[in-house]
């Protein structure tokens, strides 16, 4: 039985309850095509220094960024029809003389350096009926196995169709299928492709489908459970558990689980994967601070792998340089986060965290058809840490409202062999995004 027969009732489910709620539909489709339109516009101006140490070749890009996104209303009646799109644009400030390479532009071909400009645009219809909504086209999507990556100059986006159901209350039921991604570094659109995995000349998966269900009938507690199919590479799985408890007015816990099966599937291009990897985090926040300790363990002899470039890696070790994610992987993190409204300063928030972990490189195949290159002889006990730094301002008020300054921090060094998978390496990352509302 194929993957997406098993994912059939949820899909089932959704379509079920589109005659479940006309009150909200009439709610919904009074407000019209033209009157529920918005055009958001977010200037992005990105710096990335990654400075590995072994060979001392920096990748330094900088780079400017302007992103438009149209969203229509529904027309009016039972089902209402909209469309949304947007505009990209990006432009290079810095970047080539063999500094380029950081991923924040494109890499250009023939001289391997990157442009002067980039830009993209797309589109997507849609489709509303009771509390469902269908969407074909151009989509940004996030969710725990297909997320866009949106942690570059850019957002990442996807081409295919996207169904959400919110019928019942504290229920969201979605699912859908992608078979193209549009890269943040990118103009054109490819196959999707996964972040660790190197697939053979030729190889590619055609699709990737998805379903999953989110819950948060209760003050507090959230949950969810997703299934996906990176066809001919692998099945994937997801569930989390948070909760959140108020002690009192000043005081609240907050434990978590977050939880991945990953299994190779069809043709298998990247080989046999049979990978469990969970993390859980415990927080204390104390009215303007907050302490974080987390650990994270991988089973399995690959490492677990997500979409390229995306930001579906919802576990509680993925740092801003490495998600400590490899084969066996043991790791535990402690984070420390204030604001500093406390000493009057509203918008200013840091945080500060120090991550660990250990992998052993010697389980991996050596033959492998995706993950050959992670095999190491010398890395029985290969280990790295990881030190990040984190300080946004956000301004409140005044003409520059929502402007604000993040300034990032890494650094990672490894031992025992961990040199043969990654070298050390200092990041520095500065973004400047300016959003704004035109209508």
């Amino acid at each position: 039985m194929s993957f997406t027969l098993k994912l059939s009732p949820l899909f089932i489910a959704i379509a079920a309850t589109m005659s479940a709620n006309t009150q909200a539909a009439d709610e919904a489709s009074q407000q019209g095509f033209v009157e529920g339109s918005s055009l958001n516009l977010n200037a992005r101006n990105y710096y990335m220094n990654r400075n590995r140490l072994q060979n001392a070749d920096d990748n330094i890009e900088w780079g400017q960024g302007f992103l438009g996104r149209f969203e229509s209303g529904f027309t009016q009646g039972t089902v209402g029809f909209g469309i949304d799109a947007h505009a990209m644009l990006g432009l290079k400030l810095d970047g080539g003389g063999g500094t380029d390479g950081s991923s924040i532009l494109p890499i250009g071909a023939g001289s391997g350096k990157a442009p002067g400009s980039f830009s993209t645009a797309g589109a997507a219809l849609k489709m509303r009926a009771f509390d469902t909504e269908l969407k074909a086209g151009d989509l940004f999507l996030t969710n725990p196995v297909i997320a866009g990556g949106d942690t570059r100059m850019l957002p990442q986006t996807f081409r295919g169709v996207s169904l959400t159901n919110t019928s019942f209350d504290g229920w969201m039921i979605e699912g859908g299928q992608a078979s193209f991604t549009k890269p943040y570094n990118q103009s054109g659109h490819k196959r999707i492709g996964a972040s660790y995995g190197t697939l053979a000349d030729g190889d590619n998966s055609e699709h990737l489908n998805w379903a999953g269900v989110v819950w948060s009938g209760l003050p507090g507690l959230t949950s969810s459970l997703y299934g996906a199919e990176l066809k001919d590479i692998w099945n994937q799985y997801y569930y989390d558990l948070d909760y959140t408890y108020a002690v009192n007015e000043m005081v609240s816990l907050n434990p978590g689980l977050h939880f991945y099966h990953t299994q190779d599937t069809g043709d298998a291009l990247l080989g046999k994967i049979d990978n469990n990897t969970y993390s859980l985090h415990f927080t204390v926040a104390a009215g303007n601070h907050s302490v974080t300790a987390a650990y994270q363990r991988v089973n399995g002899n690959t490492p677990f792998d997500y979409i390229s470039q995306g930001d579906s890696v919802f576990l509680d070790n993925s740092q801003q340089y490495s998600d400590f994610n490899g084969p066996n992987e043991r790791s535990w993190k402690l984070k420390y986060v204030y604001d500093f409204i406390g000493v009057g300063v509203p918008g200013l928030t840091s945080a500060v965290s120090y991550s660990r972990g250990e992998t052993d490189l010697t389980k991996v195949d050596p033959d492998s058809k995706g993950y050959a290159s992670w095999y190491s002889a010398d890395g029985k006990h290969a280990k790295h840490w990881e030190r990040d730094i984190d300080l946004k301002y956000v301004v409140q008020q005044g003409q520059a409202k929502d402007l604000s300054l993040r300034l990032q921090w890494a650094t990672n060094r490894g031992g025992n062999g961990y040199g043969a998978l990654d070298q050390d390496t200092d990041e520095y990352r500065v973004i400047v995004d300016y959003p704004f509302n035109v209508f």
